[in-house]
């Protein structure tokens, strides 16, 4: 199944609660976002078996 989903998480910079949607797909990435609140950069790696997203990984850029 492709498509998309919406995870919330805590930023690691202010501990705000926000979302971002990822893509289903079958595999791993890492890429570089923005908090919603503060604007400072997340760094986020996210894995999907294409059904499910699962965070590995939410750090300061």
């Amino acid at each position: 199944m492709q498509g998309e989903q919406e995870v919330f998480f805590q930023c690691p910079f202010c501990g705000e609660t926000i979302s971002m949607v990822f893509e289903l797909y079958y595999g791993e990435q890492t890429y570089i976002e923005d908090c919603q609140v503060c604007c400072r950069p997340i760094q986020i790696t996210y894995s999907s078996d294409g059904e499910q997203i699962d965070l590995k990984k939410i750090e300061q850029t």
